[in-house]
């Protein structure tokens, strides 16, 4: 799978970018001829990518509001921004807890918000006409097992994604979200590897596998690109159909 995008002369911001879809978006992006600031909790891995790629790092924790607004206020406006940062608390609804919510909210939902409401805040200002992609999940469109924290946050980002693509949208600004399945990151590849744990998961994906990342990172592309000009306030799933009952 090789689709092919030039972003040349564009400035990219991709949050999440130490590991998984993040690295491999940003990694892309740098390899499609944007400037990317890569943006990670993981100093040593953003290092890594910036010798790969030629990413520029930005180690930062996106739940910590301050620090993340000292780190955006001096960038330049970016035309491209792609909010990848996630975590997750796998725990049941009847063993809820406040700080598990509170801490899945603060990096999916409001870090992801605040970044795309100040890079848009410096789009506006500086005329550019740029595209912003949340990187959601299957979990904010159909309810999953002990994800009640997970899939609040990602259906909360879906709906910042639409109350961005209404304010920012005359300025010529299209912010979408994906919303993938199960996607097989090392990390994933090794929680999801016990079969008994992923058949019934995989029954209920029409395709019968889970994505592979590079499956994920392709349809970030197309939304950032001008292929895309046109497309605005989407939620894409990208789940081989698990999403169609």
């Amino acid at each position: 799978m090789t689709p092919t995008f030039d972003f040349s002369g564009k400035r990219a911001l991709v949050t999440g970018a130490s590991s998984g879809i993040g690295h491999a978006v940003a990694a892309q992006l740098a390899r499609s001829g944007a400037q990317v600031t890569a943006v990670g909790r993981n100093a040593a891995a953003l290092k890594a990518l910036q010798a790969e790629s030629g990413c520029l790092p930005l180690a930062l924790d996106v739940a910590d509001v301050l620090a993340l607004e000292r780190a955006l206020a001096p960038l330049p406006a970016f035309d491209l921004v792609v909010n990848c940062a996630g975590t997750t608390r796998i725990e049941r609804a009847i063993d809820l807890q406040a700080g598990s919510f509170d801490a899945v909210m603060a990096v999916n939902a409001r870090a992801a918000a605040l970044v795309a409401a100040r890079c848009g805040r410096a789009m506006i200002a500086a005329g550019v006409r740029g595209s912003i992609v949340n990187v959601s999940s299957q979990a904010s469109l159909v309810a999953l097992d002990a994800h009640l924290c997970y899939s609040a946050s990602k259906a909360a980002m879906d709906a910042v994604t639409r109350a961005l693509c209404l304010e920012f949208g005359p300025h010529g600004i299209r912010v979408n979200s994906v919303n993938p399945t199960v996607t097989l990151t090392p990390m994933a590849e090794q929680a999801w590897s016990d079969p008994a744990k992923s058949a019934a998961a995989l029954k209920s994906i029409p395709l019968g596998r889970f994505a592979q990342v590079e499956e994920v990172v392709a349809p970030i592309l197309f939304l950032l690109s001008d292929g895309a000009a046109m497309v605005s306030g989407v939620a894409l799933p990208v789940d081989g159909g698990y999403t169609i009952a």
